[in-house]
């Protein structure tokens, strides 16, 4: 299987599955001198550990990252990042019966098809366990963005229950177990979810997430763009349907006056009025906020029987036991975080290289 690498200057290389004895990353790339320890990748961890609360998978998983090689005395070498976590919790007897099927709406047949091996426990490379990875090696590309940087997810819709955006605080985000904006609507999809939950069946989710403080100029015009990046880096997510940045397909509704973001001068910067763009023009970040949302598919291991196949080619009717997420939109919260700061991080890299002397804020050049 090839392919388990992203990155440019930034390169992240993830490996292990589900029910294997660990998983892991290298992360090459990091410049040096950057303080690193295990502590300052453990918090984004936690954030995406299963089993937290009774709306997500309760296989019971630490999640504790160790450090393996490319720091030291709590500083970056400059040198590939090994970091590894290990797999403490797997029932693998709990795919038994689906060992010869393939689930609908899974990858199993895709992956049957292209390699003529699965690994059936859990999915394997498939699982979402994969993506514990992508939020380590982001928790490190956080700290390649500094301090300026910020970067932020909420789930903003589940199923096809929206969140009322007029009662948007991102304090609320951490405070309920869906990463809900919305206190109101937090409460509403807590009961939606117990149902779904109960009737053993899953539902999909869309997650937004922004960067605060990204500096203009990341990107480049034709085949390097930094919404493309993000589009490709956010689609590669586990059970990712769709993407879009700034207003998205919802841009397709507008007329030109009301798409364009206005500008003007103020204390020497350029200040937009809007931000229908989501923070990028032409491939290349302005300086505004850059901002991105995700669809994911509701969750492909369920109790309700569905048909399928089998190995064999006969026709079968699949119910998948096990521990799984109603909802595993609600993790995707810090994965697509995770992912959208691996970009910036290669991008800004990418930037200094080319660029070194842009400004961090939009100000224009003197002539």
């Amino acid at each position: 299987m090839s392919h388990n690498t992203f990155g440019r200057l930034f390169r992240v290389t993830t490996w292990g599955e589900s029910h294997g004895p660990a998983i892991g990353c290298v992360v090459d790339g990091c410049p040096p001198r950057l303080p690193l320890t295990e502590a300052d990748i453990q918090p984004w961890l936690d954030r995406r550990r299963p089993g937290q609360s009774r709306f997500t998978t309760q296989r019971q998983e630490p999640d504790e990252v160790r450090i393996l090689s490319g720091t030291l005395d709590g500083l970056t070498t400059g040198t590939p990042i090994a970091l590894e976590i290990q797999n403490v919790d797997q029932r693998s007897r709990d795919y038994g019966d689906i060992a010869q099927q393939f689930r609908p709406g899974h990858a199993d047949l895709a992956y049957e098809l292209k390699y003529g091996i699965r690994d059936h426990r859990g999915g394997g490379r498939s699982s979402a366990r994969e993506t514990a990875m992508r939020v380590a090696a982001g928790a490190i590309a956080r700290i390649v963005l500094g301090n300026r940087v910020r970067v932020r997810g909420a789930l903003v819709q589940m199923g096809a229950h929206p969140i009322d955006r007029s009662r948007w605080d991102w304090d609320t985000v951490n405070e309920n177990p869906l990463f809900c904006p919305d206190p109101v609507t937090a409460r509403a999809w807590e009961e939606e979810l117990a149902a779904i939950r109960k009737a053993g069946s899953s539902v999909g989710a869309v997650i937004e997430v922004v960067a605060d403080g990204v500096p203009p100029g990341l990107g480049a015009p034709i085949y390097g763009k930094l919404d493309a990046d993000i589009a490709a880096a956010l689609m590669g997510i586990n059970a990712v349907k769709g993407v879009e940045i700034g207003d998205g397909f919802a841009a397709a509704a507008l007329e030109g006056e009301g798409n364009a973001d206005e500008m003007r001068m103020q204390d020497g910067t350029v200040q937009f009025g809007s931000n229908h763009a989501g923070g990028v023009l032409g491939g290349i970040s302005t300086g505004q906020p850059v901002v991105a949302r995700f669809a994911v598919k509701p969750t492909s291991s369920i109790l309700v029987p569905r048909r399928a196949v089998d190995r064999a080619g006969r026709e079968v009717e699949v119910v998948t036991r096990g521990r799984h997420d109603p909802c595993v939109g609600i993790r995707a919260v810090p994965v697509g975080e995770a992912m959208l700061a691996c970009v910036l991080a290669d991008h800004l890299l990418r930037h200094r290289a080319q660029v070194p002397d842009t400004p961090e804020v939009a100000r224009l050049p003197r002539n």
